[in-house]
């Protein structure tokens, strides 16, 4: 089955950081736009950042930006969010997914998904 696999939650004190990993299984993501999204307990999904496949073009929510960095490692099949200054807002199931359109922060508009990975951050 062809899915995306995150890596790297966990329980963070706020201010700290993680790491977020994702990798495909089944199959190669590098030619596709890939994104990061969230979801909190009784909140709807989230968009969080996006990057093509070359890394040329990036997306952010407004609620991330200068806190959190995407990035891809083609040959290794490998996207990460790297999310520093976290604050309890944050504490979420962070999900990876693939598009095969262009770049977008359109959840629907998003292919393939992860199980997702649980990430706490206490006060």
């Amino acid at each position: 089955q062809v899915q995306p696999v995150e890596s790297g939650g966990g329980l963070v004190q706020a201010g700290g950081s993680l790491r977020l990993s994702c990798t495909a299984s089944g199959r190669t993501f590098s030619w596709n736009p890939m994104g990061w999204f969230r979801q909190a307990p009784g909140k709807e999904r989230e968009f969080v950042a996006a990057i093509t496949w070359s890394g040329g073009r990036i997306l952010y929510a407004d609620s991330v930006k200068g806190r959190f960095t995407i990035s891809r490692d083609n040959a290794k099949n490998t996207v990460f969010l790297q999310m520093n200054n976290l604050k309890p807002e944050d504490t979420a199931v962070y999900y990876c997914a693939a598009t095969t359109r262009v770049i977008t922060t359109r959840i629907h508009e998003y292919d393939y998904w992860g199980q997702g990975t649980q990430v706490t951050v206490s006060s």
